[in-house]
């Protein structure tokens, strides 16, 4: 049966956001919240958010407009003359913090729990792969996409308005402090954490406090949390050692409360193992490319076991289980084999699924088209020079990187480390790659496309998949 959802009004968001309503009803009904008047529905709350490249002031008017049941402001005479009649007008010093109160508000108020995942990779499938472990059993809400940030997360936390049973949500950072502003917001009964890698190194002076800023998942925990750990990542383990919380670890082909053994790669079908928790073992078939999502898959089947999912259930999910898109979605067409993982990359993840395209046997031909990796600071050359070796040990027939100096460091180490240079290029941009790519394509191919956003390798898939189409 469904829970009664939180109905609030203006006058309550205005208490929970310690702001002022400066007009309007105080009795004005309050249900869905946006800080977009583009996509705003009639009767929302709009929250003028002040960011690096917008002022949402500047859009108050276009949300009356649009039907908005109140505003938030920190100015309300930002307000054209007229425009508010009859909104509910709040007014706050800061409207992201506002925002943010308003989600701690609804946090608490909602009896539902969180679980909040963080990690250098793997947060967003994680993420997934939780959501449908619990879905078998309980009503779950799931951030959408990545709303991981100071502002993503608060609008997350808004929906449990509706009162689920648990809420799963994902924790990202790019600088010391982030995590702990995130953890005190969502205020997590189980803690997720996937694993440290060399991201945002650009922010950070070693791999070490990239471990200890993750390590803000721990903040606040207490002998009634749930810390889910990565028994394989030794900077993980040093760090929750000394968390009061009850940890259950995870990991592949080690000592772990929830484990995989006998491991079979099968390369684009994924992997077979056997899966061991503290209520079995079962056969466990994951379908998405590589290791690196065995052990997300894992981390879920950790937080299913403690939430009571039937192992049963966990490995009949995680079969059927589908990437998110570009995150390892395989496409195959006109006898070429696309697998976009175009979403995002760092080095770990890179490494990890070139070993995995390097398994698969049904193909004439592998080849990667690999963009720069962001954010990797004053590591970046040689990090890129390391995922060149691998691609090199994948046995590509053709490496195509682009970028800059870093995707140039990167086809440099792929030819000493044995590529012909005949079979290695750089360019530097996405488009160059995709017309390169398009006409050197061949029945049996298998083409890996994988790069960091900013370098916006989903163009090279999209031209493929377009011309594959014609």
């Amino acid at each position: 049966m469904s829970a009664v959802p939180i109905v609030l009004t203006a006058a309550q968001v205005a208490l929970a956001m310690s702001g002022a309503l400066v007009s309007g009803a105080p009795t004005t009904p309050v249900d869905g919240v946006s800080i977009d008047s583009r996509t705003l529905n009639r009767g929302d709350l709009f929250v003028a958010i002040v960011g690096e490249r917008f002022d949402g002031h500047a859009f108050a008017r276009a949300a009356c407009d649009a039907g908005a049941g109140g505003i938030v402001v920190s100015n309300p005479s930002s307000l054209p003359l007229g425009s508010a009649a009859g909104v509910a007008v709040i007014q706050v010093d800061d409207t992201t913090l506002a925002l943010q109160r308003l989600a701690g508000y609804i946090r608490r108020e909602s009896g539902s729990q969180v679980v909040a995942i963080t990690g250098s990779a793997g947060k967003t499938t994680t993420k997934e792969m939780t959501a449908d472990l619990l879905t078998t059993r309980f009503r779950v809400f799931r951030t959408l996409g990545n709303f991981n940030n100071h502002i993503g997360l608060p609008l997350s936390l808004l929906e449990l308005r509706h009162r689920p049973d648990i809420a799963v949500v994902e924790l990202g950072m790019n600088h010391a402090g982030e995590i702990r502003a995130l953890v005190r917001l969502a205020a997590p009964d189980v803690r997720v954490w996937t694993l440290v890698a060399e991201v945002h190194s650009a922010f950070f002076p070693s791999i070490e406090a990239i471990a200890d800023a993750k390590a803000e998942i721990l903040d606040g925990a207490t002998a009634s949390s749930l810390v889910v750990a990565n028994a394989g990542d030794p900077l993980v383990m040093a760090r929750v050692s000394s968390t009061p919380a009850r940890v259950m670890t995870f990991g592949i082909d080690v000592a772990a409360d929830v484990r995989a053994t006998d491991v079979v790669d099968r390369g684009l079908a994924g992997t077979r193992a056997t899966l061991t928790t503290p209520h079995g073992t079962a056969a466990m078939r994951m379908p998405l490319l590589g290791r690196g999502h065995l052990a997300n898959a894992l981390a879920a089947a950790a937080v299913a076991t403690h939430f009571g999912v039937p192992l049963a259930d966990i490995v009949e999910t995680m079969a059927a289980f589908k990437p998110a898109p570009r995150r390892g979605e395989v496409w195959r067409l006109h006898g070429i084999t696309i697998v976009d993982d175009s979403y995002n990359s760092n080095p770990r993840a890179l490494e990890r699924t070139l070993e995995a395209i390097a398994a698969e046997q049904d193909c004439a031909r592998r080849i990667a088209v690999l963009g720069e990796m962001l954010e990797l600071g004053w590591q970046s050359e040689a990090l890129h020079a390391f995922c060149g070796r691998a691609a090199a040990r994948a046995g590509l027939a053709k490496l195509i990187t682009v970028g800059v100096a870093p995707a140039v460091a990167m086809a440099r180490a792929a030819v000493e480390s044995g590529m012909p240079a005949s079979a290695v290029a750089h360019v530097p941009t996405s488009q160059d790659a995709a017309a390169l790519l398009a006409g050197a394509l061949r029945s049996g191919d298998l083409v890996l496309v994988k790069g960091s956003r900013g370098i916006r390798t989903d163009v090279v898939v999209d031209r493929v998949k377009a011309e594959l189409s014609r």
